[in-house]
């Protein structure tokens, strides 16, 4: 069984390749160590950390702009591709033509933006508007407006249907249904997905700024070519805490909405 595992890994190993001795070069060893020295002792300048608190923030209003303008697209996109708030399958229970091709174009455009993940839209639009957040911002946007439009849809469908039908049966629009028959039964849980998203735009945000799109990210990323253990170091730290206070947040918010 160890040959039959070695014959089918050597391939992989050299097609990948790999090559593990190049970590015992006296060269990479030394420029490891003196990183790792570095490393070791935090960059505390005030001028280094007043540089890291302001893309600390600039890093939160990427997510936040991300996620609100994904949330100007999911909304619009969830009334379309909610069966239940169909008007035409009223009565006949089957929806119109029309209807079901709309509902299903809207529903591959979310399985679209959900499936290019965020950080290949960041290095599309690092080519298309330049360094900086706004490549950020729309990549959030685009990839967050499909996972929130199919979840916003899964959510509601899953909730008692049966003051949504009651209100449609008697001439109410769907956003009035929405309003008034399925956001009571699924706002909690809507909630909660919501804040868990934005905890999560927050982290993507950081990792995004490696491929220049702006915040703490970015600025990692540079100190880290440059071989400056100690501001990463710093960063990796304030990261770290940025994204536990993001997750404490986030608890916070769901607890109170239980």
């Amino acid at each position: 069984m160890t040959l039959i595992g070695l014959a089918l890994l050597w391939p992989a190993l050299v097609l990948s390749e790999f090559k593990p001795w190049i970590l015992f070069d006296l060269q990479s060893l030394g420029a490891a160590g003196r990183f790792l020295a570095d490393f070791l002792k935090p960059a505390h300048s005030p001028e280094f950390l007043q540089m890291v608190l302001r893309e600390t923030w600039q890093t939160v209003a990427i997510a936040s702009a991300g996620l609100t303008l994904a949330l100007l697209g999911a909304i619009p996109a969830t009334l379309i591709v909610t069966e239940r708030l169909s008007i035409s399958r009223l009565g006949t229970g089957r929806m119109h033509w029309a209807s079901a091709m709309l509902r299903q174009g809207v529903r591959w455009l979310l399985v679209l933006l959900r499936s290019v993940p965020e950080l290949v839209w960041a290095l599309l639009f690092v080519r298309v508007v330049g360094l900086g957040p706004t490549a950020g911002v729309l990549a959030i946007a685009l990839t967050y407006c499909g996972m929130l439009g199919k979840v916003y849809a899964e959510i509601l469908e899953s909730s008692d249907a049966h003051a949504t039908e009651v209100l449609l049966a008697n001439g109410s629009g769907r956003l009035s249904a929405l309003l008034y028959g399925a956001l009571p039964e699924s706002a909690s849980e809507l909630i909660s997905y919501t804040v868990y998203r934005w905890e999560c735009a927050i982290r993507g945000s950081a990792i995004m700024g490696f491929v220049g799109a702006g915040g703490l990210g970015q600025r990692m990323d540079e100190s880290t070519r440059m071989m400056l253990g100690g501001e990463v170091s710093t960063m990796l730290i304030v990261f770290v805490l940025l994204v536990a206070a993001a997750d404490l947040v986030s608890k916070i918010l769901r607890r109170g909405l239980g």
